[in-house]
């Protein structure tokens, strides 16, 4: 049975998902023996070399004119800013809290293209971002039970729906190398900011070590699945699949981290999701 390009699209999209959930227990974990902002900055470092190296065997610019363009600029400091917060949250906090607020991304998008660029929304697909936000409201549970640090995780899905944006009205042309180099130079920058606040630069064990390899090669592997993705099927058709990494992240946090999410997150998730997938298929 041949495949049409959503229904790859659709695949690569689960499969990146299942990376980057792979790779939060691995930054999770190791960061539980190393600094936060050497994890990240480490992670970083070898996954732009590689993703350079890829890029430079087919003879493609290392560094191209495009990546310094007033819209990759603005880009790459919604994606620092992103990476930083987010990789503080699935440290500081609970995963599955975490990667529940973290699927509210796509609502902002949907949100931030309205506003931003003017685009289109329903009635419908407003309701439905209403309805998400106020899933996420559940989860962050202002009032007794409140957390200020699950605000982290909420200023990180804000830079990563930025840096998803900022996309829109990049250079056209760069590659799935050239694309995954910066992103992970991104990474690397967020692990600078933070170990110069924090210090405390240590020499990893060897399961430090393996824990870092293990988070640069599935972030990688989801990286470059996502960007695959998203140039394969239609963004309509692909971008609902986001949402299995909610289901990755709730097994693995349960499985590897005794987490138990409680009624309000699951409410909450499922009031993210529904919606989610509610503004993204609405009308199409």
């Amino acid at each position: 049975m041949t495949l049409s390009d959503n229904h790859r699209g659709a695949l690569f999209m689960t499969a990146s998902m299942a990376g980057f959930a792979v790779e939060d227990v691995f930054v999770k974990a190791a960061a539980q023996s190393l600094p936060l902002g050497q994890v990240l900055l480490t992670i970083g470092l070898l996954g732009m070399l590689t993703f350079a190296a890829m890029a430079a065997r087919m003879g493609e610019a290392v560094l191209p004119p495009a990546f310094v363009s007033p819209a990759m600029l603005v880009r790459s400091g919604f994606e620092v800013t992103g990476r930083l917060f987010y990789g503080l949250a699935i440290t500081l906090t609970a995963l599955s809290t975490t990667s529940a607020i973290l699927q509210a991304t796509p609502l902002v998008v949907v949100a931030g293209a309205a506003l931003v660029f003017g685009e289109k929304v329903s009635v419908q697909r407003w309701l439905a971002v209403l309805v998400g936000f106020a899933g996420v409201l559940i989860i962050l549970r202002p009032g007794s039970d409140f957390s200020a640090l699950s605000l982290l995780a909420v200023v990180g899905l804000l830079g990563f729906a930025g840096r998803d944006l900022a996309t829109r009205a990049a250079p056209k042309g760069l590659s799935n190398r050239q694309l995954g180099a910066l992103g992970f130079a991104m990474l690397a920058i967020a692990g600078a900011i933070l170990l110069a606040a924090s210090g405390g630069a240590t020499v990893p064990s060897g399961l430090g070590l393996a824990q870092l390899a293990g988070g640069t090669v599935f972030g990688m592997a989801g990286y470059h699945a996502l960007t695959y993705a998203m140039r394969t099927g239609e963004v309509a058709a692909v971008t609902p699949f986001r949402y299995t990494r909610l289901v990755f992240a709730m097994i693995l946090a349960m499985a590897l981290f005794g987490e138990r999410p409680d009624l309000a997150t699951w409410i909450g998730a499922a009031l993210i999701v529904g919606s989610g997938l509610f503004a993204l298929t609405h009308g199409r």
